[in-house]
């Protein structure tokens, strides 16, 4: 998902975290992702799977902007598409890190949100999404920046950095060399068993292996993909390109490249803003490991660079509510923690307004990147679980708005529609609707923000309360929809449509009463006293509450306010 620019050099947007199935708790791969953007709209996409006339044609139009790009062929058949997870379990996610700048225009007809769905539509294995993903490129060209991908299914999982060729590449007498401005240089490995990756808007893939024509292999040779021994494929130009390109000297050895030095160099912004996200969570995982780095999270040592996966040391701790916790971070714990300064107000918010970076008295200033933020559309933690039937093994935990403050309610891949309150075209980021699950979730996200540390911890409960519910409901009910499947697979998936659509509406009035109580209890400032459940009143034939509570700010935040205007307040 793009983003505004920022003054210290790279683009804002978007989180994904990848577990592997050696590296959870019960076996389950996990993909998250967070689409951030202050203008998108959150809402779950359905595509039903369907067929197709010879001769049939897809419009492309491009995600972010609604730009009708061109058409391609429409293959004979789709998959069924719940938002960024297909029928097979596959899912797909992606963190826009821009590039240099002479690539940042990519001259195809496909931008990478296009390259995600129609792929989802046609791919039923990661490897067999990165083949397609590639072949779409390479016939129809790239369109948008440079672009880091998560592939998972329920057996695999892989990371790829690609980025365009761009207008801009110059032959030896100076003119604009067209032989380089189609398609898109790239990467791509599989993340070892037993291991968790991720990427934040900062190209990660930093050296990797050449071509052995087993494990490593080439573009040329994309059919191999599906040889279990092959863990890295690239595009066969890769090197050359960045050579023509001014990129990589150009006596440079190829087992000495670079993708991530070569086209999304890191700098201050790339690391604080950007893979600063990614080291939080390999943080939570692996605290030990990962500690040292902190300095490179902060944009302070910048060859201290962390690992492009790791191992978790609490991999008996790694299960779906543990990926939402991570998708909630901000910084707690470490140095950048936004409950701590001044920034935070009196009641310890973790939010700043934007823009992110600003300038007092001569000097540049940030507020920190964290993966929760504000303007998030929507995020999930895609489920994958092999070991079960795909209508119901893969679960797409969705939210929408801010991912500290939703609830994750279980979309099973197989679902045959999506529940109303999701649903594409109820309510606009400029058109409010009653019934729309993102209205619904701000108005509590956007209250709470007012009183936060107060305020969060009823948010808290109800999370904890609903996605406990759904998590002990999916393990009891995939028991019972794994014996009926065989038999009655129709009768499954009537079920796990249902289950999806109840869900939402049970969370929807939930967050509904929150925010109801929510405003009752911490109206005009006050905090209402309780008493079983109810609101203590003085006087039955009129109703009054009993007196508020007015809980004094904190000591540090008196201070703030005395360093600033004492003299001008002073009680005498």
């Amino acid at each position: 998902m793009l983003a505004v620019v920022l003054s210290f050099g790279t683009t804002f947007a978007c989180t994904n975290f990848i577990v592997t199935k050696g590296a959870s708790k019960d076996g389950s791969c996990f993909l998250t992702y967070a689409a951030d953007s202050h203008q998108l709209y959150g809402e779950l996409y359905f595509r039903p799977a369907q067929d197709y006339a010879a001769g049939t044609m897809l419009d492309i139009v491009e995600w972010d902007t609604g730009r009708f790009l061109g058409q391609i062929p429409q293959v004979a058949h789709t998959y069924s598409v719940v938002g960024n997870m297909n029928e097979h379990q596959l899912a797909i996610g992606e963190t826009t890190y821009g590039g240099v700048e002479k690539l940042e225009h990519g001259m195809g007809m496909l931008d990478y949100g296009s390259l995600i769905y129609i792929t989802l539509q046609r791919a039923k294995t990661a490897r067999e999404a990165i083949k397609v993903m590639v072949e779409l490129i390479a016939q129809y060209g790239y369109a948008s920046e440079g672009e880091s991908f998560s592939f998972v299914d329920p057996n695999e999982a892989w990371v790829m950095d690609l980025i365009g060729k761009g207008d801009k590449i110059v032959d030896k007498k100076g003119n604009n060399d067209k032989s380089w401005s189609r398609g898109a240089v790239w990467v791509a490995r599989r993340i070892p068993d037993g291991y968790i990756c991720g990427h934040a808007n900062q190209s990660r893939i930093t050296t990797f292996p050449l071509r052995d024509g087993k494990t490593s292999i080439t573009s040329k040779e994309l059919d191999k993909i599906f040889n279990p021994d092959v863990e890295t494929v690239y595009a066969a130009e890769i090197v050359d390109f960045a050579k023509a390109a001014g990129l990589y000297p150009k006596d440079g050895k190829p087992a000495d490249f670079s993708f991530c030095d070569a086209f999304n160099p890191i700098n201050f912004g790339g690391a604080r803003g950007c893979e600063a996200r990614v080291w939080a969570f390999f943080n939570h995982c692996n605290h030990t490991l990962m500690a040292p780095y902190e300095d490179y999270a902060r944009g302070e040592n910048l060859s201290h660079r962390f690992p492009l996966w790791i191992k978790p040391t609490n991999k008996g701790e790694i299960d779906a509510q543990y990926m939402m916790k991570m998708m909630r971070d901000h910084y707690e714990g470490t140095t950048m923690d936004m409950t701590k300064d001044l920034g935070a107000g009196p009641y310890a918010c973790p939010y700043r307004w934007r823009p992110m970076n600003w300038s007092y008295g001569g000097k540049e200033y940030i507020h920190e990147r964290a993966t929760a933020t504000q303007q998030t559309g929507f995020s999930f933690v895609a489920q994958c679980r092999s070991w079960l039937p795909d209508a119901f093994g893969g679960i797409f935990w969705f939210g929408v708005d801010d991912a500290a403050s939703c609830c994750y309610v279980p979309m099973f891949c197989g679902i045959k529609d999506v529940p109303m309150q999701y649903a594409e075209g109820n309510g606009s980021m400029v058109e409010y609707s009653p019934t729309s699950a993102f209205w619904t979730f701000t108005k509590v996200s956007n209250f709470v923000y007012t009183r936060y540390k107060d305020m969060i911890q009823h948010v808290n409960a109800k999370q904890g309360q609903w996605e406990g519910k759904f998590m002990k409901d999916v393990e009891v009910m995939s028991r019972d929809w794994e014996t009926v499947y065989k038999d009655n697979p129709n009768k499954v998936v009537k079920s796990i449509t249902n289950y999806s659509n109840e869900a939402a509406k049970s969370v929807c009035e939930e967050w509904n009463n929150l925010f109801i109580y929510l405003l009752v209890k911490y109206n005009d400032g006050n905090v209402k006293k309780e008493e079983n459940g109810k609101f203590k009143v003085t006087n039955t034939r009129i109703p009054q509450c009993e007196f508020p509570d007015q809980p004094e700010y904190p000591q540090n935040w008196y201070k703030m306010i005395v360093d600033d205007c004492g003299k001008n307040i002073m009680a005498h």
